[in-house]
């Protein structure tokens, strides 16, 4: 009897292992999530994508991941923003339309998802998300931080290191993001020496005046500095033995806040430099050209952890194009930026815009608004507007087209990467006006997005201090 009995010992080892071999049989098989998120930060002014500012994290991440070229959020400024990313649904639908925002009373979120599936769920630095029933993170700081001030900090990495630990001892599986700060103004963060101010290219958005130079030197500055973060979670991930079960991402969030990229519906306000690291799975060196959205990035993360998801979310799943199965995840992305109640911001001024693989069609809720904010008040727009005063056709063409826009907008991406050139009136281009006008139409009714009507209504949906809703 002894033999058989080692048999059936045998057999059942063997049972037991081919079990832990299913990522959903057991939570000790479930990939972390460590999700980091820039603030303020085009992505085309990254080392990783063309630009001036050394990332040399980041450039090390995407030789150990995937790197996606398309890469867009469902608004240009940082409240909306988050509330899609963690919600996986667009920002009318939640009632996260403004900054500064919080959503419907019932509309749940990734922090809440992970719990029920046995995960820690938490976040460090910048949170800016809102009610905090809706988002029950463990905040993760040695100080005490008030849910007030935590719109500006970063993250707390001492902290972040004892959560580490704690899950890695406990082997219980977590979700963590970690969201920084910069490269969000005022630029005081980094080594501006580094990028001389007289050396640099800038971007054919800008009219060259010393201001927007010295600005731009400390901006770079700040994309390194939080460049060094990416590199701080990484060395803890590796020293606490967690590389291989964990998934990576880093989203480059919004464009910064010069003109033309955040609070604007254009490729460098609502575009995001994406790279995903998942060992063993996601391709090292990879890239793709897939159309993506922020919504996308926790229903791709449960699919890939094989966890239960609501069945209402507006995001979906890129995991075949994550593992390399296919090369297409969406065929339209859509964005809207409602400017009522921003700083410095105008009554009212909303936007809508939808985009395909090549073309971008943007829709301007009151074209005959003066469109202003933060970035028109700033001492390089002051300059834009003397260089405009003196002559300078660069400038004129510039400061004109940012705050007085036509009803409609057409862009070739591909050609025209910064929306320069309006295609609308192009006949040429009548089709695809067409097609894009149609899009953009039924996703908005989708939404339950009345247009200007929804923009009157985006003061109520802004968050106060012990605001009952």
């Amino acid at each position: 009897m002894l033999l058989p009995m080692k048999l059936f010992l045998l057999f059942a080892t063997f049972l037991c292992a081919a079990a832990l071999r299913i990522p959903a049989a057991t939570p000790a098989a479930r990939p972390n999530l460590v999700l980091i998120l820039a603030d303020d930060c085009t992505k085309a002014d990254t080392e990783l994508y063309g630009g001036q500012a050394k990332t040399p994290n980041l450039m090390r991440l995407a030789r150990e991941g995937m790197t996606f070229t398309q890469c867009f959020q469902a608004a240009p400024t940082c409240s909306p923003t988050r509330h899609a990313l963690y919600t996986a649904k667009y920002p009318v639908k939640t009632g996260a339309h403004p900054n500064h925002t919080f959503v419907k009373p019932g509309v749940t979120s990734v922090a809440q998802w992970l719990k029920s599936a046995g995960y820690r769920a938490a976040i460090s630095g910048k949170t800016h998300i809102n009610p905090p029933e809706a988002f029950p993170f463990e905040y993760l700081s040695e100080n005490s931080i008030s849910p007030e001030k935590r719109h500006t900090t970063n993250p707390d990495f001492a902290a972040v290191e004892k959560f580490l630990g704690d899950c890695a001892k406990s082997a219980k599986p977590f979700g963590l993001l970690l969201c920084s700060n910069e490269p969000h103004s005022p630029w005081d963060k980094g080594d501006a020496s580094a990028y001389p101010p007289e050396r640099l290219t800038l971007p054919p958005i800008f009219v060259d005046t010393p201001a927007t130079r010295s600005d731009y030197s400390k901006y770079l500055a700040e994309i390194t500095y939080f460049d060094g973060q990416v590199g701080e979670a990484l060395a803890l991930i590796d020293k606490l033995g967690l590389r291989d079960n964990t998934v990576v991402i880093v989203l480059t969030e919004q464009g910064n806040s010069f003109p033309y990229a955040k609070w604007t519906c254009y490729d460098a306000g609502v575009g995001s430099g994406l790279v995903v690291r998942w060992p063993g799975r996601a391709k090292a060196g990879s890239t793709s050209d897939a159309l993506v959205e922020y919504i996308d990035m926790v229903p791709t993360f449960f699919e890939a952890a094989g966890l239960p998801l609501p069945n209402d979310l507006d995001g979906k799943s890129f995991l075949p194009v994550l593992t390399g199965r296919a090369n297409r995840h969406k065929t339209h992305v859509f964005a809207l930026q409602t400017t009522r109640g921003i700083i410095a911001g105008p009554e009212y001024y909303g936007i809508r815009t939808v985009r395909d693989a090549r073309h971008r069609y943007i829709v301007n809720l009151t074209p005959e608004a003066t469109f202003k904010n933060a970035a028109t008040n700033q001492e390089s727009f002051k300059e834009w507007r003397a260089a405009a005063q003196a002559g300078d056709a660069n400038a004129v063409r510039l400061t004109r087209n940012y705050q007085h826009r036509p009803s409609e907008e057409l862009y070739d991406c591909v050609t025209d990467p910064w929306n320069q050139q309006n295609l609308i009136a192009d006949p040429k281009h009548a089709a695809t006006v067409a097609a894009l006008r149609r899009q953009l139409a039924q996703w908005m009714e989708a939404q339950g997005d009345r247009g200007q009507e929804t923009e009157m209504t985006a003061l109520d949906r802004v968050w106060k201090k012990g605001d009952p809703k």
